[in-house]
């Protein structure tokens, strides 16, 4: 290897140089040893192979195999999953990467780490010379070595980039084999078992297990840190520390008050699976040890260099922090917290994740929030100059609005229902509430008034049997109601809203369920379109109640044979759609019937909700802790300038997400953890959208969107009511009414009403919010 040291220095050292090294020519398989059918097939008939840096992930390359296009022929192709245009492999040990030769030409082997354990990809380096051949294999090693070491690849000794050679297995016993590529060290074990609640005491060590049955994806422990005074030692494996200072928020100050100077440390819980636990000591023992979910409703700032979290013990709230003066330890604490939270979400090891998608869910921790109250900037003065402005204008005052007369109220339903679904239309004013098997009308009458109009009954089949709505829609300009009964799932029910009966039952397919139904587009509902789109756990398809039979439409199904576990699906104004999972992942696509254009990994957290602009520019998806804003512009390479639901984003430009969360500190005051509904954007046609509204618990929450595209992702406001909000969602076409349906009472309010979250507005027994004239009594 040392007759490339001089050439290696020059290629190595220069980190703007995105390539490393490529062979221009050559082929591409697929190796299954145990298909007879098919044991090598060619997935790139011309290709070519690059080592290459991965983007804001230092110490980290990626094998990358692009297909290579005769001219025009890549137009030929559909933009499809199945058509993608290069596949990357993250380089480490796990990939056993060895050389070999097929018909007397040099070949690569690596591992397929998504298929069996004996299935391997092999790269035909067709008329490469044996020096490029060569060269190639010792930058392998190189990015083996330093993505292990974490320091350069170029100084690695000979001796020790033979470690990363590999070796066939040798076999032992009766067919058993192991794999020096396996060895496990001692600080290399997962974990799963059940965290206690906040401890200050050691915990009792535990034996470390002599072979693990996984390895521990996260970089390898950094040497112990040397603190002004020596904290205790931890008893777990440390996965990362640094020094730090501990600080809790003080209710009566109102402030973070620093606690103590700790080590902070992530370790690793043997024999308990993928479960990691962040902790605090200092010379006086172990402060405190958390377990790492991602119902800590975590948040880091660069700019104060700080993680911030939740622990909730005994149904009371506390909001914690630690800041880590050294950048550099900053940084890599928190990446390894980033790691360690996607595997207990996922049960996974990090490693074997690619390497774009890695850097994606690293980049959703990118925001900077500050730890502490600044002073409001000129933007948000000028908004409370407007508001107060607009208060004045408004003739009476909150206190003075008219009360609801008696004859607008409905009677009682029966003990113990409660409304548990709204919906808005865009005709009439009207929303409908449904409660058990019953569904009440109500209209907006102006000035934050709400009406209650009438009460439809007894939802039953066409052949008289009552259920309770799973979920309903409205459709065809609001005069028929979708209804999904959770006894019949392959069929959906139409309800003639007029007549307050439902007369047809649409049969979707035999085998196929109707998990999620969504308009055929954004606006499909103020139309007499009368097709719609619905989703299984594993399929999308159209659905048209005018065809003969079943009432899908065989041509337009997209079915997957994986678990994909769909959650939920939106559409465009033009009728592109988002699907998103209970794993996590959202896909991307332009029509019914073909692959995603646009496959975003998951984060780990399942999501309850998506919504859309009508544009298709960003989406919003809602996990329990915290809403996903993406923007799915493509900011770069070939389709720069498209949307991730026309072209894919490439392999190493996926958009960067942006997490929207409520402060940990705001959380204390409401006293219970956070769990959200689904947030929508305003919508109405021709109107671009500026908020987005969600609610948790007792709280209804609305982010301004013209701040939040501009970066300001903690800038929110919030309303507290008497009673759990079920559902909440901006009035068609009215960026400033909020209609609200909690659980005994629907209501509307206005925008400006929301407060800006502090101590009086939020902590459960200060200043109700309720505005009495907003609210119908509908226990109808």
């Amino acid at each position: 290897m040392n007759i490339f040291r001089s050439l290696l220095g020059k290629v190595w050292q220069d980190t703007n140089a995105a390539e490393v090294v490529k062979i221009s020519t050559g082929e591409l398989f697929l190796v299954r040893p145990g298909n007879i059918r098919s044991s090598r097939e060619c997935i790139y008939p011309d290709a070519m192979a690059t080592i290459r840096r991965v983007p804001s992930l230092e110490h980290n390359f990626q094998l990358v195999i692009a297909r290579v296009y005769e001219d025009g022929d890549q137009e030929l192709l559909d933009d499809t999953d199945e058509n993608e245009p290069e596949k990357t492999f993250l380089i480490s040990e796990e990939l056993e990467f060895r050389t070999g030769e097929m018909e007397g030409e040099p070949t690569l082997v690596w591992r397929d780490l998504d298929g069996d354990v004996d299935e391997v990809y092999e790269f035909k380096a067709t008329g490469t010379n044996e020096p490029t051949r060569a060269f190639f294999e010792t930058c392998m090693y190189q990015a083996m070595f330093e993505r292990k070491y974490r320091r350069g690849g170029d100084t690695a000794t000979d001796a020790e980039l033979q470690e990363f050679i590999w070796h066939p297995p040798v076999k032992k016993g009766k067919g058993k084999a192991t794999s020096r590529s396996k060895a496990k060290s001692k600080d290399e074990t997962s974990l799963n078992d059940p965290m206690q609640s906040l401890s200050v005491k050691e915990p009792a060590p535990q034996r470390q297990p002599t072979s693990p049955p996984r390895k521990a994806p996260v970089s390898p422990p950094k040497p112990p840190v040397q603190p002004k005074k020596a904290a205790a030692a931890s008893v777990f494996p440390v996965i990362a520390e640094a020094e730090a200072q501990l600080y809790l928020w003080d209710l009566q100050e109102e402030g973070f008050m620093k606690q103590a100077d700790v080590v902070a440390r992530i370790v690793h819980r043997p024999n308990a699976g993928f479960e990691y636990l962040l902790t605090a000591s200092n010379e006086d023992g172990q402060l405190l040890m958390h377990k790492i979910t991602s119902d800590m409703n975590q948040r880091w700032s660069h700019k104060m260099q700080s993680l911030t979290w939740n622990y909730l013990s005994e149904n009371r709230q506390s909001s914690w922090c630690v800041r880590i003066e050294d950048a550099e330890a900053f940084e890599g604490f928190g990446n390894a917290f980033t790691r360690v939270l996607w595997e207990t979400l996922h049960q996974y090891p990090w490693d074997k994740m690619k390497a774009d998608e890695q850097a994606y869910v690293t980049s959703s921790n990118t925001e900077d929030v500050e730890m502490e109250d600044g002073e409001e900037d000129s933007e948000d003065e000028e908004d409370q100059v407007e508001d107060v402005l607009e208060d004045k204008s408004e003739d009476g005052s909150e206190e003075d609005e008219p009360q609801p007369d008696e004859d607008d109220l409905p009677q009682p339903l029966t003990k113990g229902e409660r409304n548990s679904q709204l919906m808005v239309g865009y005709k009439g004013d009207r929303s409908y509430v449904v409660r058990g098997n019953k569904i009440g009308v109500f209209s907006y009458s102006g000035e934050n008034q709400v009406k209650y109009n009438a009460t439809i009954s007894n939802l039953a089949t066409p052949k008289g049997k009552e259920f309770k709505p799973k979920k309903v829609m409205l459709h065809d300009q609001d005069t028929k109601m979708v209804v999904m009964n959770p006894a019949e799932p392959n069929s959906l029910f139409s309800m003639d809203i007029e007549r307050g009966k439902i007369v047809e039952e649409w049969k979707v397919h035999d085998s196929i369920t109707v998990d999620h139904i969504a308009p055929d587009t954004k606006f499909a509902q103020t139309t007499r379109e009368q097709t719609l789109v619905g989703a299984s756990h594993n399929a999308l398809f159209r659905i048209d109640p005018r065809v003969s039979g079943n009432k899908m439409v065989d041509s337009q199904l997209k079915q997957y044979v994986s678990k994909n576990k769909f959650s939920d699906v939106a559409t465009t104004a033009s009728g592109q759609l988002a699907v998103a999972s209970e794993k996590g992942d959202i896909r991307l696509f332009d029509s019914i019937g073909k692959n995603a254009k646009t496959a975003l990994p998951p984060l780990g957290d399942p999501i309850l909700g998506v919504d859309v602009t009508a544009n298709g520019r960003y989406l919003i998806a809602t996990t329990k802790t915290y809403l996903l804003l993406i923007d799915t512009l493509i900011g770069e390479g070939r389709y720069t300038g498209s949307l991730g639901f026309d072209r894919s984003f490439p392999a190493s430009a996926k958009p960067i997400p942006k997490r929207l969360q409520l402060r940990s500190e705001h959380v204390v005051y409401m006293g219970n953890e956070v769990s959200f509904t689904p947030a929508r954007f305003n919508a109405g046609e021709g109107q671009e959208e500026s908020a987005i509204v969600t609610s948790t618990g007792q709280y209804v929450i609305m982010w301004d969107f013209k701040k939040v595209k501009k970066g300001q992702l903690d800038k929110y406001e919030i309303k507290k009511y008497e009673d759990l909000v079920v559902q909440d969602n901006f009035k068609f076409g009215d960026d400033k009414e909020i209609i609200i349906a909690l659980q005994n009472n629907v209501l509307a309010v206005n925008k400006r009403n929301l407060l800006k979250p502090s101590r009086v507005s939020l902590a459960p027994g200060g200043h109700s919010s309720r505005s009495r004239s907003g609210i119908v009594n509908t226990p109808y």
